[in-house]
């Protein structure tokens, strides 16, 4: 469910319609529903109840900061995988006793940034980065909280670049080393171990996955506490998939979820940590644009955004298909043709769809692409020396700009020139 719905003829984000923040922001523009990010946020959050847990949003889903007060004010904690979501985390008001560090390269940078704001769990990757860690926090002279990441080494069925489980990948410990790592972690005075880490990957859009993973964790469990290991965190990940279109596979519910989790980990006794991130934002959020040409050639036609995919970059990078569909609702019996939708960006992959069916467009026509609050402004870059997208949260009847758009201008202001080439004279106005 998100709350982006026709009102007499046009689409809304929640009260605000949607063709009025194109007027206001111009486009592209991402637009987030304050309302949708909550309500999966506590629908989540509630199939888990009663047991003891910690729900810490996946940043890297959407950093943005406002994205992530509104989820603070929940009650969510963060997962974060750099320092620089760490401090957006807490600049947003998320506690640090509610921060998770996850990512197989952390630098002791990171490491000593982290253990200073004093977050509640290191999710480690490997042993070379236990060694560091441990140094980084006898630096400190206090230990590093931390679970070791165990790769169980489980087909997700996901798409190759979001699956995260298989051994032959570059995340967690392999499952055959996982004893001697929490061995070796003992043996540290740096760290105090706490927990065991497991993610299988992204957009699973089945249970059976999920359950083999936990399964082979929670035997896991019982094994380290047989061996003297204290273990009283489990942190299960996200990956918990959302319908991108109406013609995809419809993944289960968090309520299905949770009552596997439930009957998994409750006998475990354990603090469960989960790392929801696209379940939560990925429907509460759209990238809307503007039809800049409509193109036809050798027998294809092409609609041509003012979007790119340097503010979507998913369905390039993915394959993702993401639903698109005009701001002005067309009539029930309005004609659809198949048309390629393709933004201005001198790539062929620069494609959002092909052969999709859609209503008559013009130039100057709007659209919105669907489920783009995860993955969308977060992964945004400037390439082709293209703006830096803005995004806009909704609230009732309210919008208010969270990013601005930055331009060219900006960046240059951050290029300063090699002395010895003399561009000062050069510069265009606005850019020093």
């Amino acid at each position: 469910m998100d709350h982006f719905v026709y009102r007499e003829g046009r689409l809304h984000a929640e009260e605000v319609p949607i063709d009025t923040i194109a007027e206001r922001v111009a486009t592209p523009v991402y637009v987030y529903s304050s309302a949708t990010l909550e309500r999966h946020f506590r629908v989540f959050d509630a199939a888990l109840a009663p047991l003891d847990r910690l729900t810490c949003f996946a940043v890297k889903a959407n950093a943005n900061r406002s994205v992530l007060a509104t989820l603070a004010r929940l009650g969510a904690g963060a997962d974060v995988v750099s320092g620089g979501e760490l401090g957006r985390a807490l600049a947003a008001g998320i506690a640090p006793e509610r921060i998770v560090f996850s990512g197989v390269g952390k630098t002791r940078a990171e490491m000593a940034q982290a253990m200073e704001a004093g977050i509640f769990q290191f999710n480690v990757e490997s042993t070379a980065e236990l060694v560091a860690l441990d140094a980084v926090a006898r630096a400190f002279g206090s230990p590093a909280p931390v679970a070791l990441r165990i790769n169980p080494d489980v087909e997700s069925g996901t798409h190759e670049k979001i699956a995260t489980g298989r051994r032959d990948t570059k995340f967690g410990i392999p499952w055959d080393e996982a004893m001697a790592a929490f061995a070796l972690a003992r043996r540290l005075p740096g760290i105090a171990v706490q927990g065991v880490d497991v993610h299988i990957g992204s957009q699973l859009t089945r249970l059976e996955p999920f359950a083999t993973a936990f399964t082979r964790v929670a035997g896991l469990v019982h094994e380290l506490r047989a061996a003297g290991h204290a273990i009283r965190t489990l942190d299960l990940g996200g990956g918990l998939g959302i319908p991108y279109d109406r013609e995809g596979e419809e993944p289960p519910s968090p309520a299905e979820y949770g009552a596997m989790v439930h009957r998994l980990a409750e006998p475990l006794d354990c603090l469960l940590i989960t790392e929801p991130g696209r379940l939560i934002a990925g429907n509460a959020g759209v990238l809307l644009s503007r039809v800049v040409h409509v193109k036809e050639a050798a027998g294809r036609r092409f609609i041509i955004l003012d979007a790119g995919m340097n503010d979507l970059l998913r369905p390039a990078l993915y394959g993702a298909r993401h639903e698109i569909v005009p701001v002005v609702e067309p009539v029930a019996d309005a004609p659809r043709t198949p048309a390629d939708v393709v933004g201005p960006v001198c790539e062929t992959a620069d494609r959002f769809a092909r052969d999709v069916p859609l209503p008559p467009l013009e130039a100057g026509d709007l659209v919105v692409l669907r489920s783009a609050g995860a993955y969308g402004a977060s992964m945004a870059s400037t390439y082709n020396g293209r703006d830096l997208v803005p995004e806009v949260l909704v609230r009732g009847r309210e919008m208010a700009v969270v990013r601005e758009r930055r331009d060219w201008r900006h960046f240059l202001s951050f290029e300063p020139p090699a002395p010895w080439l003399d561009l000062d004279k050069n510069a265009p106005e606005g850019s020093q």
